[in-house]
């Protein structure tokens, strides 16, 4: 099976540059500086499934000229990575039909708060349409992709990673179990969080990310969830182990 990555967004929940900052990388004019939220986009042959809608979703929808998604899957419930669902409208819109969305219960629990006008009993038009499924930490299927969890822990929170075929996804993870680590094992591309270098009670940090990368050993492994803290795009990528690489919005591969 065939599949090809974009990666949307590799920001951090307030995105680089920040807001009112004027450091460095905020102000820098590489664009591998200029990171929206987190956030991935996989095609396979039949399918097209984006992984996290924060509220950069409809840039990054229009940027990659996506024309057809078929489901998301919703690591956790934090803004960052579900603020963008009621853009979920236009493809209602287009593909006449709803958008499928997968993710823990809790998480589903939340969106049904956040988003309550669009699952009312009397829902005013236009409104987004979203079926939710529940999943556990147990391989499931998406029109017959088989999609495994990867569950690891945001602080206090658990958040569901993703293996598609040879590609694992993991971000906004703090600690994880090996047995979790190890669903990654045989991937050909990894893609993991990395806020910064210095260690962070609720991401990885650099040191802790490559550790993982290293021990699973892929042909590529990509840090993500970048925060302005790790520094210039170009200078950090001189420090990083052969097979290393931050990603970059815009990231493409095909594996």
């Amino acid at each position: 099976m065939t599949i090809k990555i974009t990666v949307l967004g590799t920001g951090t929940s307030q995105g680089v540059p920040v807001v009112a900052c004027d450091c460095r990388v905020c102000n820098s004019t590489d664009p591998r500086d200029q990171r929206l939220r987190t956030a991935v986009l996989i095609e396979t042959h039949e399918n097209t499934i984006v992984i996290d809608a924060g509220p950069d979703f409809r840039q990054q929808m229009l940027r990659e000229k996506v024309k057809k998604l078929d489901a998301l899957l919703i690591t956790h419930n934090h803004k960052d990575h579900t603020g963008g669902l009621d853009d979920v409208r236009a493809f209602n819109w287009v593909l006449k039909k709803p958008m499928e969305v997968f993710a823990r219960d809790s998480v589903l629990k939340s969106i049904k708060k956040d988003f309550d006008y669009a699952f009312g009993e009397e829902k005013y038009p236009g409104v987004p349409q979203i079926n939710l499924h529940t999943i556990t930490n147990n391989p499931f299927h998406i029109f017959g992709e088989k999609i495994i969890p990867i569950e690891a822990m945001h602080a206090q929170m658990p958040v569901f990673g993703f293996r598609i075929g040879n590609f694992s996804y993991l971000t906004d993870a703090s600690t994880i179990k090996p047995e979790e680590i190890d669903k990654m094992k045989g991937s050909k591309y990894i893609i993991i969080n990395s806020l910064r270098k210095e260690k962070h009670y609720s991401h990885f940090n650099l040191e802790e990310a490559i550790e993982i990368i290293q021990y699973l050993k892929p042909e590529k492994g990509y840090l993500t969830h970048i925060s302005h803290q790790m520094g210039l795009y170009e200078e950090i990528s001189k420090e990083l182990p052969d097979g290393i690489e931050l990603a970059y919005d815009g990231l493409k591969f095909q594996i």
